[in-house]
């Protein structure tokens, strides 16, 4: 059966935690927790949550090994993108990875911005 990419954010979801966007700003005012931004580089650099690390999600698997944030395997991991689709896909992948603590962002950056959550524009 051909599978859409909306189906695989589907069955991405099912795995995985995803955090509401008040837990998440919890988390984020906690520093507790490593935030890996998905988007692409341009809307990365549009603006960001503060602290937050770009890994793009196309480049994910090469890099999350190698990225100095990542090298704990069980530390908290929030990863969003703009709305939540590649965030949940990402997720899912680390999660195959041997992460054992990754949460998505629900709403993503649009329902970041939409609360009026900081944010950095570089």
């Amino acid at each position: 059966m051909n599978k859409t990419a909306m189906d695989l954010v589907k069955e991405a979801k099912a795995e995985i935690c995803e955090m509401d966007l008040r837990q998440a700003h919890d988390k984020h005012q906690s520093e507790a927790v490593v935030i890996i931004d998905v988007r692409e580089a341009h809307e990365f650099s549009g603006g960001h949550i503060p602290g937050a690390h770009h890994i793009s999600r196309g480049m994910l698997e090469f890099k999350a090994d190698s990225h100095p944030a990542l090298k704990d395997k069980d530390r908290e991991i929030l990863v969003y993108c703009k709305t939540g689709g590649r965030a949940a896909l990402a997720a899912h992948q680390l999660k195959k990875m041997g992460y054992t603590n990754v949460h998505s962002i629900s709403g993503g950056m649009d329902a970041w911005n939409d609360a009026d959550h900081p944010v950095h524009k570089p």
